[in-house]
């Protein structure tokens, strides 16, 4: 089997002679790389330099990865190994012909925009469901925020930010009998635990995650000019801290993979492959329709081109279901140091195809660090027996990078004009604003005038002007006071220029 065709993972150690084809090496084939994996053993048996060995691979074969750092250590795919006499003679000893050091296409991403490109998705795309699981809500509370989705998307406002939720759930407090009558039960209870949920998710950087430009996924599968397939890498070391919002992004990231990408079958190689490193904590306490939903999506993205490898330290912490639909498996040692051991131990070894030459479960125990017990599909599907292999370093830094390397990546991105630099457009936040800002000014305003109210302040006017002139029962009116002094001045010239003046204002006319 030709090295450009195949990943090389190492060389089997126990029977290399049962791979006559290969020489002892073992492969994984990208035509099944779709068929999903699983990378299990505990800490410090060599998991993340395997998942780099795995993602090189990948690579140059053209296929883009995602994977999370949640040590900070993958982030070394990004620049050259160093050569030493170690690593030199593993090389030799597993015979790979064409091994050299090398960077691999890197970009860097950061929930939090400091280690890497912002990723951000927006409140409407993640949806209530996995909100619900990231602020930690029971039954009533979420229900509540499935009324407040509903009621955004009837009345066409956008959710993008956490700001824009929290005006929707200040707009439910104020109509709550109202909604409560259309949609459902709202209880100040619940609006009041689901804004506190905000304000803590907010405290821990948590709506950084949330606004615009959104994450498209066609820039994680990227390639380059050529051909090497771009590795995507998470930086997840604090993000790690706040595990449920680690595991329902990748979860989210996961579902918009699933729900967007067009059916393709099987291919000669995934369109993507996606790393989930610290896989039990997707599981852990997670409901049981979430549970379905993501063996749903396991089980059915396959044939969208897109191959999932979890990473954990124990084979039991990924559900039955799930793990079933794992066909290339890596096993590093385990510690049979307590009960809980022996049976990842015993059920490790219950996963793998049967080696008539190895005690599988004897040989997880007794594992060296960059030793694995490896089984991947082969011809038709079909899976290996399980072997004992010498793991292939990979051709980049098996270490952390500096600063000023990362620095250095990071100009080089295609990407960072269009993700670095956060937009605010009018969205719910902003329109309820506006609403109600308007709706004080009105409150300010006069009220506005009928045709009625003016017609009568008009009448009103003409009868006081015509008292004014022609006087009333009560009092003299102009014209009767000019008369008088007309009489008085009627024999003066000047008198009888001032009456005409006088009465030819008045009346419009003159004698």
């Amino acid at each position: 089997m030709e090295p450009t065709q195949a990943i090389l993972l190492g060389k089997a150690v126990t029977t290399p002679d049962s791979l006559p084809e290969s020489h002892g090496q073992v492969f994984l084939l990208p035509r099944f790389g779709n068929r999903h994996g699983l990378v299990a053993g505990a800490t410090g048996t060599g998991k993340t330099v395997t998942l780099m060995t795995i993602a090189e691979g990948f690579s140059r074969q053209g296929v883009p990865v995602f994977l999370a750092d949640v040590k900070g250590d993958v982030a070394g795919l990004a620049v050259a190994g160093s050569a030493s006499d170690k690593l030199q003679a593993r090389v030799a000893e597993i015979g790979i012909a064409d091994y050299r050091q090398e960077a691999n296409p890197v970009l860097f991403w950061d929930l939090f925009g400091k280690l890497g490109h912002p990723v951000r998705t927006t409140v409407s795309e993640m949806g209530p469901t996995l909100l619900s699981r990231v602020l930690e809500l029971n039954d009533t509370q979420s229900g509540v925020l499935d009324i407040v989705f509903k009621l955004a998307d009837d009345r066409g406002l956008l959710l993008l930010d956490l700001e824009d939720l929290r005006a929707l759930l200040a707009l439910v407090a104020a109509e709550r009998k109202d909604i409560s009558t259309s949609y459902g039960l709202v209880s100040t209870q619940s609006i009041g635990a689901i804004q506190r949920a905000l304000l803590r998710l907010e405290q821990e950087g948590g709506e950084m995650f949330f606004g615009e430009p959104a994450l498209e996924l066609a820039d994680l599968m990227r390639t380059t000019t050529d051909g090497r397939g771009v590795i995507s890498i998470l930086a997840s070391d604090q993000l790690i801290l706040k595990p449920r919002l680690y595991s329902s992004f990748l979860l989210w990231l996961l579902s918009e993979l699933f729900e967007n990408l067009p059916e393709v079958g099987d291919l000669e190689k995934p369109k993507l492959v996606f790393v989930f490193d610290e896989a039990h904590l997707l599981f852990d306490d997670a409901p049981a329709a979430l549970q379905q939903r993501v063996e749903q999506v396991v089980r059915l993205i396959r044939s969208k081109g897109v191959g999932v490898y979890f990473c954990s330290q124990f084979p039991d912490d990924v559900p039955d279901d799930i793990l079933g639909q794992l066909g290339n498996r890596v096993q590093h040692a385990l510690r049979a140091f307590t009960p809980r051991d022996q049976k990842a131990v015993k059920t490790a070894a219950e996963t793998f195809v049967p080696n008539p030459a190895l005690d599988v479960a004897q040989a997880i125990s007794k594992l060296g660090t960059g030793e694995a017990l490896v089984s991947t599909l082969q011809d038709k599907g079909v899976p290996m027996p399980v072997e004992k292999t010498l793991v292939a370093p990979p051709r980049c830094r098996m270490g952390a990078i500096t600063e000023a390397e990362r620095a250095q990546v990071r100009a080089g991105s295609a990407v960072g004009g269009k993700y670095d630099q956060r937009i605010d457009r009018d969205s719910a936040a902003e329109l309820l604003a506006k609403k109600a800002e308007a709706s004080a000014e009105q409150a300010k305003a006069p009220p506005a005038r009928t045709r009625e109210q003016d017609e009568a302040e008009d009448s009103g006017f003409g009868q006081s002007v015509k008292d004014a002139v022609f006087g009333t029962s009560r009092r003299q009116g102009m014209v009767e006071a000019m008369a008088k002094q007309t009489a008085r001045t009627v024999g003066s010239r000047i008198g009888q220029q001032i009456v005409r003046g006088l009465l030819g204002s008045i009346f419009g006319g003159r004698r």
